[in-house]
């Protein structure tokens, strides 16, 4: 199963692959010695945003005796003192800013603390160890609630000499507009099909090819989606769904009821966001099947994608009943299949 994958995190990882256009984008600043002092990393979940953040980070940190020449210039040798010490999170020169995991009997923290942040600023009021750079990683800065984006604006705005800042976001649109106009903003592409697969194939994933090679064709380009899919019965339940999707609106009332109560269990972290892409996914291909249909017959199917989404935002935001979502996203769905006929 995907949740039993030990996956290495971003600051332990050297292989990044489709982001060369994102590391030109950093060398070009480095070499024009005008390195901007904020980036904002944007783009789906699971496609190197981290990744590249951490890798930036260890390039302008590493001696030019632990760089590494060719690929996208930003390799530094794995065995060296900045990536051992990247790894250990213990490099004096650069801090994260994550949120925390949950512990034994508590739940995960909802985001990432005012207090976190103002650490990072004394971070950044200290001189460097050896002069240089100091580096703040924000992974990712949609985990900031009002007051902690605010208290990181101000260390953006005016920002210390030496500073930088990368700021990963899985949804820039919605980062704070006087934090976004200060960064320089990088929107990272998904992962191509070969480029998904030879991530995935160097996991040592206790996966079949074939179940491999389907997740990889269901994750539009997300290492972290692909994950999440190499579960047989979690690939049996999008299955399940999808048929169900396909029956609208005739869909028996008993066989959604029967779908709603296996998805029920709030302690499956990543089985709803997988059924929610499921269900996009069959709009979306729907909307595409009735192109040609008109703006009467694409409306409706367009409002309730728009209405899906948000619904599940509130589930996941609220904890609300996953099994009351799966109900009545059914039944919107049946009257919007009903209005696009």
């Amino acid at each position: 199963m995907a949740g039993e994958i030990e996956i290495p995190h971003p600051r332990e990882r050297h292989l990044l692959l489709g982001q060369d256009g994102a590391a030109a984008a950093f060398c070009e600043g480095e070499g024009s010695g005008r390195l901007h002092h904020a980036w904002l990393l944007g783009g789906p979940e699971g496609i190197g945003k981290a990744t590249l953040a951490y890798r930036v980070a260890r390039h302008l940190l590493a001696p030019p005796s632990e760089r590494l020449g060719g690929g996208d210039g930003l390799g530094v040798d794995p065995g060296g003192k900045t990536a051992r010490q990247v790894a250990a999170r213990s490099h004096p020169n650069l801090i994260a800013l994550e949120r925390g995991t949950a512990e034994e009997g508590r739940a995960a923290p909802k985001g990432i603390s005012v207090d976190a942040v103002r650490k990072a600023l004394g971070f950044f009021a200290s001189t460097a160890a050896d002069g240089g750079r100091r580096i703040c990683i924000v992974d990712a800065v949609d985990d900031l609630n009002a007051s902690a984006a605010n208290a990181l604006l101000k260390t953006i705005e005016e920002p210390p000499p030496g500073a930088l800042v990368l700021l990963v976001s899985h949804a820039p649109q919605r980062v704070l507009p006087t934090i976004r106009s200060r960064c320089r903003r990088l929107t990272l592409p998904p992962l191509g099909p070969a480029d998904l697969d030879r991530v995935l194939a160097g996991l040592d994933l206790p996966a079949d090819a074939s179940l491999r090679m389907r997740a990889a064709a269901l994750a539009e380009g997300s290492v972290r989606r692909a994950l999440t899919l190499l579960d047989p019965r979690r690939m049996a339940l999008i299955d399940e769904l999808t048929a169900l999707l396909d029956a609208l609106p005739g869909t028996p009332a008993s066989a959604i009821l029967s779908l709603a109560e296996k998805t029920g269990d709030r302690r499956d972290a990543e089985e709803f966001p997988v059924l929610v892409d499921a269900i996009l996914r069959w709009l979306a291909a729907r909307v595409e099947s009735k192109a040609g249909a008109g703006a009467r017959r694409l409306a409706p199917l367009a409002e309730v994608c728009e209405n899906v989404t948000e619904a599940a935002r509130a589930v996941e935001i609220y904890n609300l009943d996953r099994r009351a979502f799966i109900v009545s996203t059914f039944g919107d769905l049946a009257e919007a299949v009903r209005r696009a006929a």
